[in-house]
């Protein structure tokens, strides 16, 4: 067998299992190559291969390598760059922020919905909770889901799926007519809400590197725009239609991402690693017609070149593996969730959990403290006053005003994440918003308590955005999905945690070590990310994972 792969030196490595007497290299100057014969392995540029050839002859491995000029190919980021960020991007970033924002609206409705279905229907306070745990259940369950078949099938297929389980379970959830249905489509809604990772994972691959980071922070600003929507139709229509007709609105954003899915375009990153290259060259060729601009000259190359014995042509071959540098076959030898545990990803993917973990605990956490501490109220009331008050004006004013509160943060963390990178920005950021919420170890004043939530709020939403670019960054093409997914998954547990340990501690009188579990959190996270081991920014992404021989 012959294996022939491109590694990040862009060099392609032929192993010849035994040596041959003959000449089976057709190259345009042969004379450079005349010592292939007679030695296991022969390095050519990558960029100088346009066909290679394999066939047994008295069974002997005979190959054919055709050389062209370097100048006449190009890679998928040098297409990328040559394209820019333009009308093209516009729609990715459209239809990938129209599933952010149906993410966050389904989410935020979980604060304003439960008071009165419990109301309705007589529930007790456990089944009211049930109906916000079921979701994030769902969502723990989805995001590994979703990012799997998007590894596997393709980010098209991902994306219909996902938006046909959230639009479907979204509006039927209106129409409930008990509580059984109720929770049954939520969790369903809630499998759905689980691929929000792939609209981001989706976004990044068509994005160039150079601006990458601060697309990536505005296309966050889309979850902000939904928790406002959210929050605002719940003002609006709470208090004079009721639930039913908040579930039903709130879908709108879903049902849009399934009416305009015939526009989206497949990843050319993801065409790209499966070997269509041709796919891949024609999706670039209309964003450059569409951006005015024009793709390099010459051929597109595939991140990674193989050959297979069965098969005769680069583009419909499976990756394999050479004995110096292991190179993965994602789909055929592992699954992809066992990749993230390989020797190169298993520390990376790690680290990443517990940030996700804690930016998702302290973010929420954050939020909930909001009506916990500016209620005006008891300083110790119980947990159930503050689900019961949900469906006063008042809750509503203050989760309208709290979130417009993300949006500084996010203007700040796109200054920073190209000019100071990943790591050094979610110290930063982790750092300040701990800094915020340390005048809350003690009772304070509601307008001390206010500015206090609100300054930890905006560089949390600074951190929780930019490990969400950071993930997707670090993690190949083939498991990106996957990563982003089950990263996303540790941290709705701790969106699940956060209400059961700390809004319990302040229900409780117990406001100090509230916060101390957050500052405890904060700092974890952020000794976490100095550990992360590389830095991403200005870094092309990858598409293979090389790992040691004992692996």
């Amino acid at each position: 067998m012959v294996h022939v792969l491109l590694n990040r030196s862009r060099y392609v490595s032929v192993p010849l299992s035994t040596h041959t007497t003959g000449s089976p290299i057709d190259t345009r100057s042969s004379s450079s190559y005349e010592h292939w014969f007679g030695v296991s392995d022969f390095v050519v540029p990558a960029s100088s291969l346009i066909a290679f050839q394999f066939e047994l002859i008295q069974g002997i491995p005979m190959a054919a390598i055709v050389m062209t000029d370097q100048r006449s190919t190009y890679t998928l980021d040098e297409a990328l760059v040559a394209i820019g960020f333009g009308k093209y991007q516009g729609w990715i970033i459209a239809y990938a922020g129209l599933g952010s924002i149906a993410e966050a609206m389904e989410v935020m409705i979980l604060s304003f919905i439960g008071p009165s279905v419990r109301s309705e229907w007589n529930l007790s306070s456990t089944q009211e909770s049930l109906i916000t745990t079921v979701v994030f259940a769902g969502m723990l369950i989805g995001a590994y889901t979703w990012g799997a078949i998007s590894d596997n099938f393709g980010r098209r297929k991902g994306l219909l799926s996902i938006a046909i389980v959230t639009s479907g379970a979204s509006l039927l959830s209106a129409f409930s007519p008990n509580y059984i249905s109720l929770v049954t489509l939520r969790c369903i809604g809630g499998i759905g809400l689980g691929g929000g990772p792939t609209y981001n994972s989706w976004f990044l691959e068509f994005v160039p590197v150079p601006s990458r980071g601060r697309w990536m922070v505005i296309f966050a600003t889309f979850w902000t725009i939904g928790t406002i929507a959210e929050a605002s139709l719940a003002w609006i229509i709470m208090p004079r239609f009721g639930w039913r007709w908040l579930l039903a609105i709130s879908s709108l954003p879903a049902i849009f991402a399934l009416v305009f899915y015939n526009f989206v375009p497949e990843s050319p990153r993801y065409l790209c690693l499966k070997g269509q290259t041709t796919k891949a060259h024609n999706i670039l060729k209309r964003a450059a017609i569409v951006n005015n601009k024009k793709l390099p000259s010459g051929t597109l190359l595939s991140d990674q070149i193989t050959i297979d014995e069965e098969l005769d042509t680069l583009e419909s071959t499976d990756l394999l593996s050479s004995k110096r540098n292991k190179n993965i076959s994602f789909e055929n030898s592992f699954s992809t969730l066992s990749m993230l545990y390989s020797p190169s990803l298993i520390k990376t993917t790690f680290l990443l959990w517990f940030v996700f973990f804690g930016n998702a605990f302290s973010y929420y956490g954050i939020i909930l403290l909001t009506s916990a501490l500016t209620s005006g109220k008891s300083q110790c009331a119980s947990l159930t006053f503050f689900l019961v008050n949900g469906s006063d004006d008042s809750m509503y004013r203050d989760v309208f005003i709290t979130s417009l509160a993300e949006l500084p943060g996010l203007v700040f963390a796109a200054f920073i994440v190209d000019r100071f990178g990943r790591k050094h920005s979610m110290e930063l950021m982790f750092i300040i918003g701990f800094i915020f919420l340390l005048p809350l170890l003690s009772r304070q004043s509601e307008t001390v308590t206010t500015a206090s939530l609100f300054g930890s709020r905006m560089f949390i939403i600074g951190t929780f955005t930019i490990a969400n670019i950071y993930a997707p960054e670090i993690y190949p093409t083939a498991v990106r999905a996957t990563g982003v997914g089950v990263a996303s998954s540790v941290g709705r547990i701790g969106g699940m945690i956060c209400p059961l340990v700390a809004v319990y501690l302040v229900a409780g009188c117990h406001q100090t070590a509230a916060i101390v579990l957050f500052e405890v959190a904060i700092i974890l996270s952020g000794v976490c990310v100095m550990f992360f081991p590389h830095e991403t920014m200005a870094r092309e992404l990858s598409d293979t994972v090389s790992v040691p021989d004992s692996f």
